[in-house]
């Protein structure tokens, strides 16, 4: 850890974190995969392109996670039954409506953006600026999708909170 200034420590509890999330993001991704492979209905086209933007972005995001860890010099967790035991996130069946697959995905959005920012939180104590600056662009590029997905549930009847 001489060649990054970090303690080796404090980095071990963010390297712990990260492979909670690490463990997320590929139950994340399968359930994306999962879902595009089997949404039908009116939204099809829309929906079936969007889960492959998402899934395309989470193994994007496995990846840097899993190297993330490597460069803190740690060994990321790297097979199924493991991030079966470490994820915060449980896999879905194939038989969800659109409407649901959408609800599902926003529900785990809340634990994949609660599980961030644990690990920002645990990096900030170590003082390791890299992984906060990677996770944190991964908290705002979740938000505006979870805004958006929240908005094709909307009716067009609905409307926006007004800040007054």
């Amino acid at each position: 850890m001489s060649y990054l200034g970090l303690d080796k420590e404090k980095t071990s509890k963010t390297v712990e974190e990260l492979n909670v999330l690490l463990a997320d993001y590929h139950l994340y991704y399968q359930k994306l995969r999962n879902f595009h492979w089997n949404v039908i209905g009116k939204n099809f086209f829309d929906l079936h392109e969007k889960f492959e933007e998402l899934y395309d972005d989470a193994k994007l995001k496995v990846d840097e996670i899993a190297e993330r860890i490597l460069t803190l010099r740690y060994t990321p967790i790297s097979n199924l039954t493991d991030y079966l035991e470490a994820s915060n996130l449980k896999e879905s069946k194939a038989d969800l409506t659109d409407y649901e697959m959408i609800e599902t995905l926003l529900k785990d959005h809340g634990t994949l953006l609660k599980q961030m920012r644990s690990v920002v939180e645990t990096a900030d104590k170590a003082g390791d600026e890299g992984t906060i600056d990677l996770i944190g662009a991964y908290i705002r590029e979740l938000e505006k999708t979870s805004w958006m997905l929240d908005a094709w549930k909307m009716k067009t009847t609905d409307s926006h909170k007004s800040s007054k």
